[in-house]
């Protein structure tokens, strides 16, 4: 068995903070090292305690001073959209229609899908992300390509090829037919090969007749283990048309509960314009509400309301996302920068701990794969990142007069990018520094 010894800061949490001096919600060691083992952890802890239980001769890798966490997890992003990002829009349904959907047109070609799926990995490891929650384009070229780079990656990760048979260019639309028999031949051939996770993906309901949204409840029912990912009530022009084009609806959660697709493992990006009566529908089933900072503000969509949904009393599941490509980050990093300036346009802050630990294991709670990812704790997969708070001749400046950890945190948030990551490790495997110089 090789084993590793990796030693630096460590920091991991064990619940969501409930104040900025929640310490008993994190585990933290300022000497601190995790023995890898077969790609996983194996223990954990303070550095003497955990080198004196390690094999002899155990392989060493030394990272102070940085501060090594869980791998972030990014749970809703548009893998076709790579080159879509930072295009010239007003609002949401503009920019699907003038940049976007022409763009997944071009996910048709295998090499073209093989090519971008290359960068998108390069870009999730550069920048301290080690699982996405991906949508992959109409086309099961797409889904190949992006599992097949997943797979040789080792990494964890949650996609699906996406649902749609109306309202786009027609090098976009499927059938509820090949819809059906498309996303059941991806989870046959890539659910559970080595760390994949398939996703029933319907793109939202503007996209979809009824009759698709048939054959998304028969997936939903045929495979009730999969998690399921689609997107609410983002634009109030978005949801003027899809309650036009499902009257019998209350509302537009009421169109995909209709269809059965509320539940723990389901996904709902954005969620900004919930009525009362829809967040109570999140509440009851335990749906998750994926907060999108960048896309969110970049596309005039609104303010997420994280209080409102967390502090009600049905409380909202919630995650966070950076949406590429109508996000304008692959870094986790400044989607919480920018979560913390929605937050105070509210009234309200988000404090470092709170951000910290909706990337890594509230993320991975709100993918119900906590047990296996987003924390630091023995069994857990060894996806690291590797952290730097004076990455930048700017960063070191400010981290001159840092003197404790939820300013250090609060600086990465507000100042990184992919330069604060010195490394990510994927199943324990050094990942970063394998992609050579930038």
């Amino acid at each position: 068995m090789t084993s590793t010894l990796i030693r630096g800061r460590t920091l991991s949490f064990k619940r969501a903070p409930q104040s900025i001096d929640d310490s008993a919600a994190y585990t933290y060691e300022s000497d601190g090292a995790l023995l890898i083992e077969t790609g996983r952890i194996s223990a954990a802890g303070a550095y003497a305690t955990v080198k004196a239980a390690a094999p002899e001769g155990v392989a060493e890798i030394d990272h102070r001073p940085h501060l090594i966490v869980p791998g972030f997890i990014d749970t809703h992003l548009h893998f076709p959209q790579m080159q879509v990002m930072a295009s010239y829009a007003a609002n949401l349904l503009e920019w699907l229609n003038t940049y976007t959907f022409p763009e997944e047109c071009r996910f048709v070609e295998t090499a073209h899908a093989e090519r971008i799926a290359k960068h998108f990995f390069d870009e999730m490891v550069r920048h301290g992300t080690t699982t996405a929650t991906a949508y992959c384009s109409v086309h099961k070229t797409s889904a190949d390509a992006f599992f097949a780079e997943s797979l040789r990656r080792g990494m964890c990760m949650v996609a699906g090829k996406v649902m749609m048979d109306r309202n786009a260019p027609q090098g976009l639309l499927d059938t509820p037919e090949m819809s059906y028999d498309e996303t059941r031949a991806v989870i046959a051939e890539w659910h559970g090969k080595g760390r994949n996770h398939v996703a029933i993906t319907p793109r939202f309901a503007i996209t979809s007749t009824p009759e698709q949204m048939e054959v998304t409840k028969s997936l939903v029912r045929e495979f009730p283990k999969l998690h399921v990912q689609t997107h609410l009530s983002e634009n109030r022009d978005e949801i003027a048309f899809t309650c036009e084009l499902f009257p019998e609806a209350k509302d537009y959660t009421d169109v995909y509960a209709r269809y059965g697709l509320l539940g723990r493992k389901s996904l709902f990006g954005h969620c900004i314009h919930l009525s009362e009566r829809e967040a109570d529908a999140m509440s009851e089933t335990g749906s998750v509400a994926v907060f999108c900072p960048t896309s969110n503000l970049f596309l005039g969509s609104g303010l997420f309301p994280l209080g409102a949904l967390t502090r009600r009393q049905k409380p909202v599941r919630v995650s966070v996302a950076s949406d590429i490509g109508g996000g304008t980050s692959y870094s986790m990093l400044k989607t919480l920068d920018e979560a913390y300036k929605i937050l105070q346009l509210q009234g309200e802050r988000l404090n470092p701990f709170d951000s910290f630990y909706m990337m890594t294991r509230g993320n991975a709670e709100a993918l119900s794969l906590a047990d296996r990812i987003g924390t630091l704790e023995p069994g857990s997969d060894a996806d690291l990142t590797v952290l730097d708070m004076a990455a930048t001749p700017a960063m070191a400046l400010r981290a001159e007069v840092v003197n404790s950890l939820a300013d250090e945190l609060f600086l990465l948030q507000t100042m990184g990018d992919d330069r604060a990551v010195a490394e990510t490790y994927v199943a324990g495997t050094p990942a970063k520094s394998a992609l050579g110089p930038n």
